[in-house]
């Protein structure tokens, strides 16, 4: 394929600090590149230089003649009283006077080029105003927005960080099928298997700055593996050599007048080759993430009966139950603006349920007589005595970005973690930050910085349910990685809302699905809820909320299935069961040694798997469908 853009040499510094150097690397047409690496590598800035808006301090960026490269920052802005639509017909009418939309012509042609891109993001209100879209609509705009421009190249900065799975799934689905290449920023480890065909990380690690692998992440991986384990034997072959070097220079005087001045040369280049080797593989430092247990042995940390809330006539939800127990783990999911912050706010007491219902009463009363003695009443909820909550919000609100550093990690020069007083360069370090950034303004940090002074807030209270909001935002692999396995080993109650369809599937013990539509169902955990259902379907960028007088309106009569609706009927359930059984196969394949060891295969099952599940899906949705007619 033909190259758009290639990179030679690249290098940035800030302020003393060096974030990469001797970058290089090429983008091919309709190539899908992840771009991976550590907090605090220089992702951002790489892609920055790659989209023009900043200049390398060496090093070189050429690109097609007239390519036209479209960037999408991990901060979505849109000008004040912006609209939907004038939000994207505003970018290209600027596009257009600059010279860089010359196939349109006139104002009419912007417009339906507008339109076209909206309606490829499922608009319900074009006329919405920005302001009033949730994070995960407002994402979709932006990449919409870029995407108008129809680039060479898209260019996006952690993109899933604000994205439902639904709306994950259209990013992958709008990638997959694009006719344009992408460098994407991310960390999600689902999406970089099923989505990328090359992914580069960006590491000092490395002898050239980076490791370009082509295939997913589990290729990725393994061959990640041999590189650093091969390094490492020739690291321990380089410091052999080195010693005897030592050996050798150390004689005396006499002996080192007769020495080769060649040889000298050479034992000194080795010595700086293994320095440079051992820099290169020191381990890579994750954030010494672990958090801090009550080890209450009450069985019921949280009971919640019939919680219910309606916002300006729509239903988020209504009679949900739910209980938390130590060492259970529940994911909560649903499409942006569903009611997943909503029922957060009301497990941690900060809001309450609306009242039950006069059905839900008269329902109560029937069963009552059954119900064991001490069930909360509906619309309730309750916890344990001096029940100790740890909430991560997603905003991460409570740290001011005029503090420094040390301000939001202690008032004092130390920290007490677990019993111990801890100095507090201490404990910044063990969250990858330096003495020196202690006087550092949090405004100037980076998002998984940031993330990384939250998690360190947290782990110093004492908790018995953790409430996580979208943890996994901006954190890199490594910090994810011990992130997972603290949550696993956390004895307490944790609910749990991400995005990041492996932590979901790994640590989950149930999945709680809000459909964005009032309804609400459990799952026993994530296999189970992608088996059963696709992700349910997030309201229109900028839908209105139906109004009370719709709501009211009654039900369109049930019409009764025809002969040949009761044909698909009887042959759906058959299908059903074969297309699990191809399931079965297919995850029984993507578990074998030859298909883990075969990128090409890999990639292949993944895709077929998600295929069989999407059909699975759509089987399921009819089935009820028709059955519910019946």
């Amino acid at each position: 394929m033909a190259s758009l853009l290639s990179a030679r040499n690249l290098s940035k510094h800030f302020d003393t600090r060096t974030l990469f150097s001797g970058v290089g690397f090429s983008i091919d047409e309709r190539e899908r590149l992840a771009l991976i690496g550590p907090n605090g590598s220089g992702k951002s800035t790489l892609l920055k230089l790659l989209a023009g808006l900043d200049s390398p301090d060496t090093g070189e960026i050429s690109t097609r003649r007239l390519l036209r490269v479209a960037y999408v920052a991990q901060a979505d802005t849109f000008s004040p009283g912006a609209t939907v639509r004038s939000a994207v017909l505003a970018d290209l009418d600027a596009a257009w006077k600059a010279g860089k939309l010359p196939q349109h012509h006139d104002d009419h042609e912007l417009e339906l080029a507008a339109d076209m891109i909206l309606s490829r993001i499922d608009v319900a209100d074009p006329a919405a105003p920005c302001d009033s879209l949730s994070g995960g609509q407002r994402k979709r705009l932006s990449i919409a927005r870029a995407l108008a421009h129809e680039p060479d190249l898209l260019l996006l900065d952690e993109p899933t960080n604000h994205l439902d799975v639904e709306g994950i799934r259209w990013l992958e689905d709008t990638l997959g099928a694009g006719p344009f290449a992408s460098v994407v920023i991310t960390h999600d480890r689902a999406f970089l298997e099923l989505t990328a065909t090359r992914i580069v990380e960006l590491s000092r690690a490395y002898p050239d700055g980076t490791f370009s692998v082509e295939g997913g992440y589990a290729e990725f991986l393994r061959r990640k593996t041999e590189f650093l384990e091969g390094q490492a034997r020739q690291e321990q072959a380089l410091s052999n050599e080195v010693r005897e070097d030592l050996r050798w220079l150390g004689r005396g005087a006499k002996a080192r007048r007769t020495k080769s001045k060649s040889r000298i040369d050479a034992s000194y280049q080795r010595m700086d080759e293994l320095a440079e080797l051992r820099a290169r593989n020191a381990p890579q430092r994750a954030a010494q993430i672990d958090f801090t247990a009550t080890d209450r042995q009450t069985q019921k940390l949280l009971v919640a009966r019939g919680l219910s809330r309606t916002i300006r006539g729509r239903t988020l939800f209504s009679g949900l139950d739910v209980l938390l127990s130590p060492g259970s783990v529940l994911g909560l999911m649903g499409p942006n603006g569903s009611g997943k912050t909503t029922l957060i706010r009301m497990l941690t007491g900060e809001i309450e349920s609306d009242p039950p219902t006069p059905e839900m009463l008269e329902a109560e009363k029937e069963i009552a007589p059954l119900l064991p003695h001490g069930t909360p009443a509906l619309g309730t909820v309750r916890r344990a005595d001096n029940l100790r909550t740890v909430l991560f919000s997603q905003s991460r609100t409570e740290l001011n970005p005029g503090a420094t550093l040390s301000e939001a990690f202690s008032p004092a020069d130390s920290v007490v973690y677990r019993g111990r007083s801890l100095h507090i360069a201490t404990w910044a370090e063990m969250f990858l930050f330096s003495r020196h950034q202690l006087k550092q303004p949090l405004r100037s940090l980076s998002g998984g910085e940031l993330a990384r002074v939250h998690i360190a807030r947290l782990m110093l209270e004492p908790a018995d349910v953790l409430i996580l909001d979208e943890p996994t935002n901006d954190l890199d692999l490594a910090s994810l990685s011990v992130l997972e396995e603290s949550l696993e080993e956390f004895p307490g109650a944790i609910v749990l809302v991400t995005h990041d369809r492996a932590m979901l599937d790994r640590l989950a013990t149930r999945i709680l699905a809000l459909d964005g539509d009032g309804g609400a169902r459990y799952f026993a955990d994530y296999q189970q809820w992608a088996k059963v259902t696709s992700a349910p379907a997030s309201r229109a960028v900028g839908e209105k909320p139906p109004t009370a007088a719709a709501e009211a309106a009654p039900e369109p009569t049930k019409k009764k299935l025809s002969y040949k609706e009761q044909r698909e009927l009887d042959a759906i359930q058959p299908e059903i069961e074969r297309v699990e059984s191809q399931i079965a196969q297919v995850e029984s394949s993507l578990a074998s040694p030859e298909t883990l060891a075969n990128h090409k295969l890999l990639a292949d099952a993944s895709r077929r798997l998600a295929d069989l599940q999407r059909h699975l899906a759509s089987l399921y949705a009819r089935w009820q469908e028709l059955e519910d007619r019946r």
